[in-house]
């Protein structure tokens, strides 16, 4: 066989390896941002849900997030004894847990709307080409930002 049958693994050629690069490289700028708030970048876009929802079911969390129940678990009890949030069970199906925000997590919102800015900042992405990609990923995950949340 030639390379060139082989072209198809090559790393430059692969839409996962820019992806996952730039992922990583967001997810580091936010980082020291976030440390100042006591949070995982993880735990952040929990609080985002939370701040926007209040209350949400688990299984729902998952689903705005992209994580399963085995991943949120350990994360959310991490964030009850903190004090950000509560988790419950539902009272007519105690197969549901329902998180909610705590005042105290409820006052995190306050300190993290610096956050979108400074991130913001340091991306070199024109208003244009950041709503394309934006759309363009919603896209690959098979959904909208609408029916997101």
């Amino acid at each position: 066989m030639q390379d060139d049958d082989y072209e198809c693994l090559r790393l430059r050629n692969q839409l996962c390896f820019p992806l996952y690069a730039a992922s990583r490289e967001i997810v580091r700028k936010y980082t020291p941002l976030l440390k100042e708030l006591g949070l995982t970048y993880t735990q952040y876009i929990v609080m985002m849900v939370l701040w926007e929802e209040k209350e949400i079911a688990v299984g729902e969390l998952g689903k705005k997030l992209f994580l399963d129940t085995g991943t949120l678990s350990p994360l959310l009890k991490a964030m009850e004894k903190k004090s950000l949030l509560r988790r419950t069970r539902d009272g007519e199906d105690e197969r549901i847990v329902k998180i909610a925000i705590t005042a105290e997590g409820e006052a995190l919102k306050e300190k993290a709307r610096a956050i979108p800015p400074k991130i913001g900042s340091c991306i070199s992405i024109t208003a244009e080409d950041a709503a394309t990609l934006y759309r363009i990923l919603y896209s690959i995950l098979g959904t909208t930002p609408q029916t997101q949340g």
